[in-house]
């Protein structure tokens, strides 16, 4: 398991406070569901089936989860409900290395694609411009050049947000003016990437919603674009998801897959919320990794999401 080894203390502890909510509300729950019970019976999955449907995991998933369990009592006869939290970490981890995505190494970029290009998609609110900014800050942490594209040009906000983010960061942002074809934007972006021999460049997309066909299609006019100066661009297209909206961002995840190509995907906003159960549903039911998570305000408070050590941290032993 090498992919688990730079796991640094200070990173463990930005993980264990970003999802400290719902590892609050996921462990009183799960007492009342035991409460009164010795061992792992019936009524006592019943219960557990509820936290985990309430703890935004999702049916699917959490119809999964029950089974493995079920199995697992059947095998071992009797289970101590003391040892529920150790069973759920394993079963949810086993679970999750089993759909078919490697979790990241650090943040990087493979070799041989310079530049890098990903296009960055999301309905507005959910921390699409955060990301981009502290996703640059950390390529270039790592010694990366980097080239920002506002191509969400609908909003003035979203322009000057990325454009502090840039002189925050200390990296180009290339922008035209407002109401400006978000195709010409990326084009000029990645071409300037090229000319600057720069490793990665990342477009800002503006606000989808879910069900506007009419923006899907942009979307695609602007990979079309990118293409005539980088034939197999973009190469990664980043969809970011609120992890505080639970369920909805479940529905995003699903509308956004099938009307794009969806090839990563950001969870965010879990600092904030007792949602965070949300991150194992989609990682689970999308064949497409969860790639990063956002667990605060901080610039180096998005990390690189690591299925194991998001179990261990939401299951783990509070007194660590």
């Amino acid at each position: 398991m090498g992919f688990f080894s730079f796991f640094s203390k200070e990173k463990k502890e930005t993980l264990d406070k970003g999802l400290s909510k719902t590892k609050v509300s996921l462990f009183s729950m799960i007492a009342r569901a035991v409460a009164g019970k010795s061992k792992v019976e019936q009524k006592v999955l019943v219960n557990l089936e509820e936290v985990l449907i309430t703890s935004d995991v999702g049916v699917e998933t959490t119809l999964n989860i029950i089974k493995r369990i079920e199995e697992r009592v059947a095998r071992d006869k009797y289970v101590n409900t003391k040892e529920l939290n150790t069973i759920l970490r394993e079963e949810i981890a086993a679970l999750l290395t089993e759909n078919n995505t490697m979790d990241s190494e650090e943040f990087s970029v493979p070799e041989g694609k310079k530049p890098y290009v990903i296009m960055v998609v999301g309905v507005n609110g959910v921390g699409k411009t955060t990301t981009i900014g502290k996703l640059a800050y950390q390529f270039k942490k790592k010694g990366l050049s980097v080239y920002l594209g506002a191509a969400d040009t609908f909003r003035a906000a979203a322009v000057e947000q990325l454009d502090i983010w840039g002189e925050r960061v200390g990296i180009p942002v290339i922008k035209q003016k407002m109401g400006s074809d978000p195709a010409s934007v990326a084009y000029d972006t990645v071409a300037s990437a090229t000319a600057n021999n720069a490793d990665v460049g990342i477009i800002d997309t503006a606000g989808r919603l879910h069900n506007k066909i009419g923006l899907m299609n942009e979307l695609t006019k602007i990979k079309n674009v990118m293409q005539k100066v980088v034939a197999d661009a973009p190469h990664e297209v980043l969809l970011v998801l609120d992890g505080s909206t639970g369920q909805n961002a479940f529905e995003q995840a699903k509308q956004f897959t099938k009307a794009t190509e969806v090839t990563a995907m950001a969870i965010t906003k879990l600092d904030g919320t007792a949602k965070g159960g949300v991150v194992i549903g989609i990682s689970d039911q999308f064949k497409i990794p969860v790639k990063y998570i956002g667990l605060g305000e901080g610039i180096d408070h998005l990390q690189v999401f690591r299925r194991k050590e998001f179990v261990d941290s939401l299951f783990g032993e509070t007194d660590k």
